[in-house]
């Protein structure tokens, strides 16, 4: 089995967990960057067509990995896979961001939540006709937009 390497770095203002933004709806006014390591440039081509990027990036920073977690939008025990907390067995994060534009292996982005110097795994086009759910339920999770954007990280999962 081939290992996966990250493909680039996110730069981002945030240089701590604690106080960051828990979702990219809460970092709307944030900006950053991908450095795509050269090797990867290539594979950039045509990237600007599209509005919105997912990420697929390494909880660096994450230490520790729990099956059981109190995620920051509830008080309540759940299993870690019904949660976006980045102390999962593999600690792989997922982020749909605004993409701003590309300059050669720089992808300029909106939105980000993501902590500085994060590994970039991949990163895929988000495609309205692929990817949009028209009914989809939110399980435990009833917080309001307002009530995610305004949430910020604390030390419970470094």
């Amino acid at each position: 089995m081939q290992a996966i390497e990250p493909i680039g770095i996110i730069e981002t203002p945030f240089q701590s967990i604690e106080d960051m933004p828990i979702q990219p709806k809460g970092a709307a006014q944030v900006t950053g960057c991908i450095v795509v390591h050269p090797q990867y440039a290539t594979g950039l081509k045509d990237l600007e067509g599209f509005s919105h990027l997912y990420l697929i990036y390494r909880f660096h920073a994450a230490k520790r990995t729990e099956l059981e977690v109190v995620p920051f939008m509830d008080t309540q025990t759940r299993g870690v896979f019904a949660t976006r907390s980045p102390a999962r067995p593999n600690h792989i994060g997922l982020s749909v961001v605004e993409l701003a534009r590309v300059e050669g292996n720089r992808v300029y982005l909106n939105g980000i939540d993501v902590l500085n110097g994060t590994p970039v795994l991949d990163i895929k086009p988000y495609i309205e006709k692929f990817d949009r759910v028209e009914q989809a339920r939110s399980g435990w999770m009833t917080g309001s937009s307002e009530d995610v954007a305004n949430r910020r990280s604390d030390a419970r999962f470094g």
